[in-house]
């Protein structure tokens, strides 16, 4: 990257959880964060499922150098087939669709100065599939997969893009889990703890940095140990 000026940071669903915790580390680092968000509070109040109305976010808001997107929602926890449709689409909407926005508004302009760092947040559901969590781990599997063909896309451009694979992580969405399933996954961390925020945004914060440069269209389990392959 060229330019001495400050980084700017786009970090969906940014108010809350992981998003929050991402951009009060990236602020530590001199970062300039833009929270983009249904929710009050957000600096830019977007529906990431709305692609004109995330194009019109990304058009006021300008040259960015870093996207965290961490916009998700659990979904509905029942066996396949008791998944009702709505439900099972309005989870791809927000975790897919919202993603698939976000990148297609704000990576060419990445491209186009030579420098970018782009952060998915899966989870390992996407990897091992949770019982009773068909829509969120199908969900999931396709943001790594979205992200390993961008980033090989991507990948001598000068910008970056690598998704995170957290395991439960201690955040207000898991309020949306039921205790039979939050209760399930959690047992399956060798640490026997849930993961801290915190923790999270560390591992975004170096993704976000110059510290990486060649790794691209990557995951990065953060399991306590969960994670086998």
């Amino acid at each position: 990257m060229t330019s001495s000026r400050t980084r700017t940071a786009v970090i969906t669903g940014g108010v809350s959880g992981l998003g929050r915790a991402a951009a009060l580390r990236l602020e530590a680092d001199g970062v300039s964060v833009v929270t983009l968000d249904i929710a009050d509070g957000a600096d830019v109040v977007v529906d990431v499922t709305d692609a004109a109305a995330v194009q019109a976010a990304a058009d006021e808001i300008g040259p960015i150098d870093i996207l965290v997107n961490s916009a998700g929602v659990v979904g509905p926890n029942a066996p396949l087939w008791e998944i009702p449709l709505d439900g099972w689409r309005r989870t791809f909407a927000v975790n897919v669709d919202g993603t698939f926005h976000t990148c297609r508004a704000f990576a060419p302009g990445m491209r186009e100065r030579g420098w970018g760092r782009i952060v998915n947040i899966a989870s390992m559901a996407g990897k091992d599939g949770n019982p009773n969590m068909s829509p969120y781990s199908a969900t999931k599997a396709a943001v790594i997969a979205m992200t390993k063909s961008l980033g090989k896309e991507l990948a001598t451009s000068g910008v970056l893009a690598n998704a995170i694979a957290p395991a439960v992580i201690e955040t207000p969405m898991n309020a949306d889990t039921e205790p039979e399933a939050l209760a399930h996954i959690t047992s399956l961390i060798p640490m026997r703890r849930v993961g801290r925020p915190e923790e999270v945004a560390e591992l975004i914060a170096w993704l976000a940095s110059d510290k990486v440069s060649f790794s691209t269209g990557a995951v990065y389990d953060i399991s306590g140990g969960r994670a086998t392959y």
